[in-house]
């Protein structure tokens, strides 16, 4: 009669605990879209510079040092180089949670019962033998091994340690990422400061012809060709070349700086040849088709990644809502005599013990947490759509960049020809008397003005490569 109403009470549980997993609240799902234009508007060659390790697409010695230390020394890096080791030791943690669990267990301890207690009742009316009634206070010895393991039946244990990988690999996508943008940082600070270093050469040199200048229109000042207010105009023109260049130096200490600290390192001089910037060509890019953005870009990669992991999330919620099955065991030896300790059969314990559990009501913080996860999984596919979308743009744009600046690059050097010429013609015509001191030095500003924005141009040209090598996923292999 008793194994009858055990095994009613266990076919109630069990229907019970069916009906509970049958009742998983229905989720609205969002399908990731993950089509790309067949080409892009400029460009229909499947080649792609990005494939390229970054030493053979920068050339330049001083660049690939500073990269090169920047990569082993930047401490951003490094923390997210920590990160993924967090997120490693995490695979770990979750493998152990679906594996049993075994540990070793050794204990001593003396207890004496109360004489008016029941037990103690009991023991003084029990008629024992002499010598064979249990000493007084009893010592208790215990040796053993104890294990507990959570059946994952429904993989939600699994599927935890399969989310903690897919977290694991983004980390090491966003490790990927960070480099890229780490290399096309430090790059285009390199070509700054390169930028610079011409500017603040021209501007000596005008500074130079500035001050012949104004020598002049003393001399003629003094022959009474022109009026003081010439010699001031001139004399302001020379003043305010002269502020440009430090305010020039500055930029290039902040620029230096903002390469040290790339590099990991306290302010010190930058190597680099400013000789060479006006020689450097924009180096040509090979944009491949969009589909392999999906391959080159770490950051679309990662957000894969985490897209997949909150999936598993999903499933790992979902089986709350299903029963547990937990097993406990235990084997070992204990005894009120060490002598006795080991002494088997008598000294031998043992447990096993299985434990079927599952939500009958008041579900509400399940729920909540399954909410929760779907809705993380469906910001995950509207991330991932974004990166792809971001990273299609980026390429589009600087493909227009670089087409648009090579054409503005080719005018403003026709310009600043011209302008250099009309100097020396504005010159001879105001030593003839023949053109206004006026003439001259509206001339010298636009053609200073002109350089700088044919420098300005260059540089533009060279971050834009930069930034195409970076936008197609290049720097982190």
């Amino acid at each position: 009669m008793l194994k009858r109403i055990i095994s009613i009470g266990l076919g109630v549980a069990c229907m019970s605990l069916t009906f509970t997993a049958c009742t998983t609240p229905a989720l609205v799902e969002k399908s990731v879209n993950t089509a790309v234009p067949a080409s892009y508007k400029t460009s229909q060659d499947t080649s792609n510079t990005a494939k390229g390790k970054w030493q053979a697409y920068f050339t330049d010695p001083n660049l690939s040092a500073l990269i090169d230390n920047a990569l082993q020394n930047n401490q951003e890096l490094n923390i997210t180089l920590q990160e993924i080791q967090v997120a490693q030791n995490e695979i770990r943690a979750r493998k152990g949670e679906y594996l049993p669990s075994v540990g070793l267990r050794g204990a001593a301890g003396v207890d004496k019962v109360a004489r008016y207690t029941n037990i103690g009742a009991m023991e003084a009316t029990t008629d024992i033998k002499p010598e064979k009634e249990m000493p007084e206070p009893l010592p208790d010895f215990l040796a053993g091994a104890f294990a507990t393991w959570e059946v994952d039946i429904w993989h939600k244990l699994r599927n935890a340690k399969e989310a903690a990988v897919l977290r694991y690999l983004s980390s090491v996508e966003g490790k990927n990422f960070m480099v890229t943008n780490l290399v096309a940082e430090i790059a285009n600070s390199y070509y700054e400061l390169l930028a610079l270093d011409n500017q603040l050469d021209i501007v000596q040199q005008n500074i130079e012809i500035q001050t012949n200048a104004l020598e002049i229109v003393k001399l003629q000042k003094q022959a009474a060709r022109v009026t003081e207010l010439a010699v001031r105009r001139f004399e302001a023109q020379v003043l305010s070349t002269r502020s440009l260049q430090y305010d020039i130096q500055q930029r290039i200490t902040e620029t230096e700086n903002r390469i040290n600290f790339l590099v990991g390192r306290y302010p010190q001089p930058i190597a680099r040849d400013a000789k060479a910037f006006n020689n450097l060509a924009p180096v040509a890019i090979q944009a491949g088709v969009p589909a392999q953005l999906l391959e080159n870009r770490p950051d679309i990669k990662q957000a894969e990644l985490d897209l997949a992991a909150a999936k598993l999330d999903v499933q790992v919620a979902k089986a709350n809502f299903y029963p547990s099955l937990g097993i406990t065991a235990g084997i070992g030896f204990q005894a009120f005599n060490p002598a006795y300790l080991l002494k088997s059969p008598e000294s031998l314990l043992y447990s096993l013990a299985g434990d079927l559990t599952g939500p009958l009501i008041n579900k509400n913080a399940i729920k909540a947490t399954y909410y929760s996860a779907n809705a993380k999984q469906i910001q995950a596919v509207y991330n991932y759509e974004k990166t792809i979308l971001n990273a299609y743009i980026e390429v589009a744009n600087q493909l227009s960049n670089i087409s648009n600046l090579e054409k503005s690059y080719d005018l403003k050097s026709q310009q600043v020809q011209a302008l250099n010429q009309s100097i020396v013609i504005s010159n001879d015509l105001f030593r003839s008397a023949r053109a206004d001191y006026m003439e001259v030095l509206l001339t010298q500003r636009d053609a200073l003005e002109s350089r700088f924005e044919l420098i300005e141009t260059k540089m533009k040209q060279l971050n834009a490569t930069v930034h195409m090598y970076q936008a197609l996923g290049g720097g982190w292999n």
